[in-house]
């Protein structure tokens, strides 16, 4: 191509990319909200899409979790910004080797139904969590508490988990490894859930006046695909320091449409902030716009289990030796055996790098999303103290460069402008997340000529469907840290676990987390999980496109929000004014 013909298409690229911000920004163009307009001593809150459940033990979302937030408390809770502080746990301490952990509960502690709640009940919602029955989606992250994979694989009955009960008033864990259980305890998992409210209702114990909790606010009333209203709770140990009497969170799956309900005075606070000039946001909203670093990576999957992508057949002649590709100029990618036909798996790897290289992740910053993300050549974000996140090999070259290896590669594995590529990209109905499948769409279809079918579906329809990868090919993924740990956005690949979309299944990969579990320093550990991060992106299981930003706007009315890695909210930290 020459360089004639290179500029014509950047600029066509780049004024398609103008065309679709100033869209957005002319069905975002309102006043700014005056205060006054929502409830009186009422909370509203933005929170995107539907929650797919409020079963604390199965949530694995955002949505959910910002409303479990408030309606129940673990062991261990966090401060407005971010701290560990006591929550069920009044105290806790460790034996000298991190294996034993002993949390001493606050006296009188109730559940939102007033009856007492001690800690036998807390270790049998431990036991409840880890059940084959419940398959809690965030329970390898308790990958290091004693058989808590033999408990969820169903080979040892409940009782075996390393959680114990020596009194009413203390909860003990034993662990295999040195793990940040404090930070764990945070986790909608480790929440107590009422097993008579279970038994008594089944499923539906997540409904209003059936859900049991032991957070600062109870179930109000929840209707469906609109909103959620929460209560403070009476019986919460510290229900005289929760200013705020209610909360309602509010569904908006289109975070356009949650900031016009923001600007009518509509809403106190937005989960999010539609993609757009970050110049313009600050004249309209000042102060009320809050923009902040955290634990966030946003990037593409494949779908390893079928072509053209992965699903390669066993080949009996591999040796298991490394098979390395001619386009590969500055780092060799392996092939193992694992991964099924040479020929196929080689083509599918050089296609999978083909689709990254031609990404322009400067332009998705920039003109997409436009919010103060930072360029993703890696899967876990910068911030945590200790880790040195791997990047691409290629992360410093030109995007010239990159494009033209991704053409050389997108040759190799079989493909042309005259036989292009025909894939679909999946995604969750959102603004933000359309935009980015429409940009992502545009630059291979400009550098590589493939032909892209974008499907978005209502939220729980496209996890099921990511999950189950019966006819995915890509699709929108990404991950929030859970806690501030390399390990928290890695782990996932390592099993055939419900977290890992993909279906990402490297012997090696999983050998190198393996030895990080067992590294006696934190210093070794950190080393090793880099050098699983690193593999796992020569292979190029997925696309990291950018690292997260919290964006919010939060009304003039509210006091108490403090930024933090995590991005957690919870309500009782909160105030209004007026």
């Amino acid at each position: 191509m020459g360089a004639g013909t290179a500029r014509s298409k950047r600029a066509l690229y780049v004024a398609m990319m103008t065309r679709i911000a100033t869209l957005v920004l002319c069905l975002c163009s309102i006043a700014v909200p005056t205060a006054g307009a929502a409830a009186a001593g009422r909370l509203e809150r933005g929170n995107g899409p539907e929650p797919g459940t409020l079963d604390a033990h199965k949530c694995q979302e955002v949505a959910c979790a910002n409303i479990l937030r408030d309606l129940y408390e673990g062991l261990v809770t966090e401060a407005a910004d971010g701290r560990l502080v006591p929550g069920m746990a009044e105290r806790w301490e460790s034996d000298a080797e991190g294996r034993v952990w002993t949390f001493h509960l606050r006296p009188g502690l109730r559940w939102s139904d007033g009856a007492p709640l001690d800690a036998p009940q807390v270790v049998a919602s431990f036991r409840r969590a880890f059940a084959p029955e419940t398959a809690a989606p965030f329970a390898s992250h308790f990958d290091a508490l004693h058989h808590a994979a033999a408990v969820q694989a169903g080979e040892v009955a409940p009782e075996a988990l390393g959680v114990d009960a020596p009194d009413p008033r203390t909860v003990r864990f034993r662990l295999t490894r040195r793990a940040q259980l404090p930070a764990l305890l945070t986790l909608p998992i480790a929440y107590p859930v009422s097993l008579p409210a279970v038994a008594r209702h089944g499923r539906a114990h997540t409904r209003p006046g059936r859900l049991v909790g032991n957070g600062a606010y109870r179930l109000a009333a929840w209707t469906p695909q609109a909103n959620l209203t929460l209560e403070r709770n009476p019986h919460f140990h510290d229900a005289a320091a929760v200013a705020i009497a209610s909360v309602r969170y509010h569904v908006t799956e289109d975070a356009a449409a949650e900031l016009q309900r923001f600007a009518a005075g509509d809403l106190h606070i937005t989960e999010t902030v539609p993609p757009q000039p970050l110049d313009g946001l600050r004249a309209r909203f000042g102060g009320q716009l809050r923009i902040a670093p955290y634990l966030g990576a946003f990037w593409l999957g494949f779908n390893l289990d079928r072509p053209p992508f992965g699903g390669c057949a066993p080949d009996a002649r591999r040796t298991g030796a490394d098979v390395h590709a001619d386009v590969y100029t500055d780092v060799d990618i392996d092939i193992d055996a694992d991964h099924g036909d040479t020929a196929c798996a080689l083509r599918a790897a050089r296609l999978r790098e083909a689709l990254s290289l031609a990404v322009d992740r400067q332009i998705l910053v920039r003109h997409v999303t436009a919010l103060g993300e930072t360029p993703a050549w890696g899967i876990v974000p910068p911030g945590i103290p200790g880790y040195a996140p791997a990047q691409l090999h290629w992360s410093g070259w030109t995007q010239a460069r990159r494009e033209a290896q991704a053409r050389a590669l997108y040759r190799a594995a079989g493909y042309s402008q005259d036989a292009p590529l025909e894939i679909e990209l999946r995604y969750n109905t959102s603004t933000p997340h359309r935009r980015m499948a429409l940009a992502v769409a545009a630059m291979w279809r400009s550098t590589l000529g493939v032909r892209v079918r974008l499907r978005n579906e209502e939220w729980r329809v496209f996890v099921q469907n990511r999950r189950q990868r019966a006819i995915t090919q890509v699709f929108r993924g990404g991950w929030i840290g859970d806690v501030a740990d390399p390990r928290n956005f890695l782990a996932g690949f390592a099993d055939d676990g419900a977290l890992n979309w993909p279906g990402y299944g490297d012997p090696h990969y999983r050998t190198l987390v393996a030895r990080a579990d067992t590294a006696r320093s934190e210093a070794a550990r950190n080393a090793w999980l880099r050098a699983a991060e690193t593999r796992l992106l020569h292979q190029h299981a997925l696309i990291p496109l950018y690292f997260y930003t919290s964006k919010h706007l939060v009304a003039d009315a509210v006091d108490g929000w403090q930024a933090n890695p995590l991005d957690r909210h919870a309500t009782r930290w909160l105030r209004l004014r007026g």
